[in-house]
This record gives structure tokens, sequence and C-alpha cells, in this order.
């Protein structure tokens, strides 16, 4: 079986062995693709492995020896299903590798806001902590979270380890979900989007991204938070109109906002949210951790190798 992966070098930059892949058939490894490029470099594959290089149905149409396109993320939206479907294609995904990652990366914008480990580090090496005449030296109020309320909007895999995580902090967890209430996790309680918005201290996004969904939070939305309110996205970026959360910040509506994601990716020079009051934006990483990828690859093998075995898994085409 030819195998040709499309854009390997956000998933594995050259730190991880693409073994596991390598051993079901004919390997090639390209870092990324331009959308003039697919053509030339999938032909004659039977199996397409992509992150981010969209295949349209012209696309998927002009490969007639396809049979397998294995999306390396959760996220399948870079593939025309329907066409896939309409021509006998199997698309899979990855679900539920980076769980533990992206909750660690809620907690690492929260910790960063709410203490400011690296701005004391920073500080220290500037000499500011040498200088002060007392013992200890801080320039502005940190925090604990033991509790606050700690708001969840979305309450899958990634939105239940957040809330294990806020809960053994010691922190009041609430969810909007579509759950029932008695099917919740311990300690976890229901709640209205616009009572969660109103009452949480902090509010952390893990829904999908749909019509309904972007957006969500917009002006109105925000000007009903707390003013001491944090905001978390580690989700999906255009689940924020990201000009309202920016007015939001620089008028201090709400106090701070951690992001991992923004609606378009890299984001443009002048999106307002880089120069925004208290916006700590990290590059999308909450899912790249070392072990989290070794996951991807690993199930990505598996979903490859069990379509050759007729033991398919992970199907978004079905």
């Amino acid at each position: 079986m030819k195998i040709t992966v499309l854009d390997g070098y956000g998933m594995n930059p050259g730190d991880m062995s693409w073994n596991p892949l390598e051993q079901l058939g004919q390997f090639t490894v390209y870092d990324r693709t331009a959308p003039s490029e697919i053509l030339s470099r999938a032909a004659g594959s039977e199996a397409l492995l992509t992150n981010k290089t969209v295949l349209t149905a012209e696309t998927l149409r002009s490969l007639p020896g396809l049979k397998y396109v294995g999306v390396l993320a959760t996220g399948y939206n870079v593939v025309d299903i329907p066409a896939a479907r309409e021509l006998g294609i199997v698309v899979t995904n990855i679900p539920a590798y980076s769980t533990d990652s992206v909750a660690q990366m809620v907690f690492a914008h929260l910790l960063a806001i709410t203490v400011r480990a690296e701005h004391y580090t920073a500080e220290n090496r500037r000499g500011r902590w040498s200088e002060n005449p007392d013992f200890c030296y801080w320039d502005s109020p940190l925090h604990e979270l033991a509790g606050k309320t700690f708001g969840i909007v979305g309450l899958g895999n990634i939105g239940q380890a957040v809330s294990r995580i806020a809960l053994a902090f010691g922190m009041k967890v609430k969810a909007y979900t579509s759950k029932s209430p008695d099917s919740l996790p311990a300690g976890v309680s229901k709640a209205g989007l616009d009572e969660l918005f109103a009452t949480s201290d902090i509010v952390s996004l893990h829904c999908p991204l749909t019509d309904s969904t972007r957006h969500m939070v917009d002006a109105k939305r925000l000007a009903g938070m707390k003013p001491t309110a944090i905001l978390i996205n580690t989700g999906r970026g255009p689940l924020i109109d990201e000009h309202a959360l920016a007015e939001a910040l620089d008028s201090g509506r709400i106090h701070a906002a951690g992001l991992d994601v923004l609606s378009t990716e890299p984001p443009a020079a002048d999106n307002p949210l880089l120069k925004a009051r208290n916006c700590f934006i990290t590059p999308h990483l909450g899912w790249a951790t070392r072990e989290a990828r070794e996951r991807l690859m690993q199930i990505a093998a598996d979903n490859l190798r069990g379509f050759i075995d007729g033991d398919i898994r992970n199907n978004v085409a079905r």
C-alpha cells in the first residue's frame, strides 16, 4: 500500500519515529503541502494522512485510487465527508488522544494569570527582588483558586478532565452541558449558559464549533461576566468574537483571558488580541505534548492497520 502524509511537520517535527506507520506500506512524508501540490504528491496513493491540508470533493474525485484518509487530529472538517462517503473512501480521526494535555494547558493559563510565576522570574532577573527592602516582592495581587467558581462550557472528555483538576484545587464547578444533572460527575452542578457566565470566576470553553456556538462569547455575554472574571479558551478560536473580547479586556470589563486558539491560525499581525490588556496567548500547542503526539501516532497507525485488516475503527464517513 502506498501511504502519503501530506503535512507531517506539525505532528512530528523530527523528534519522533514514524515507524508505527512506516511499517504498514510504502511510506512518504511531506512536512507541508500547498493546495497546488496535493494531486501530484497524492497520485497513486491508496492512503492519505492529513492534519490541516484540506481535501475537497474535487480533490477526492481526482484521486481514483484513494481508499483511505486518516485525519491526524480529532476534528475532521478538513475532509469533504459527504464526497468521501459517496466515493467509498474511509475517513478516520484520532479521538481523545490529547485530553490530559489540553486540560493541563487550561491550568497553565490560569496559573499564569493568578500567580504569574513567569513574570516574577523575569522580575528577579532584572534585580527587582534584590533591590527590594523587604523579604518578598510583588507588584500586583496574587489570587488563590480554592473557593472560586469554575464554569465549564461543554462536558466532553476534556471538559470532564478539567472539572477533576478544578475540584482538586478546591473550586466550585458548574457546567453548561446537554447531559442530565444526575449523570454529571460528582461535584459538578449544571447551569444555564447565561447563569454560568454571570456567576463564574473562571469560564473555560470546551464545546464544539457549530453555527450555534460561533461567537457565543460576544459583547453581550462578556458584559454579563464579573469584572474579575477570567476567560480560558483551549477549544476553538471562533467560539469568541475576538474584537469584542479585546474591547472587554482593554476597558477592564473582564480581568483576563488565556487563549490557546484563535479564529485564524497563524493570526494576522493586526489581530487585536495580540496587544490586548491581560491577554495571554499560546500558539495552539495544548495538544502537542510529546506524550499526546506519541499517542496520536500510535492511534493513527492502529486506524490504518485496522483498515488494512478489515477491522475499521474511528470511521467518521460511515
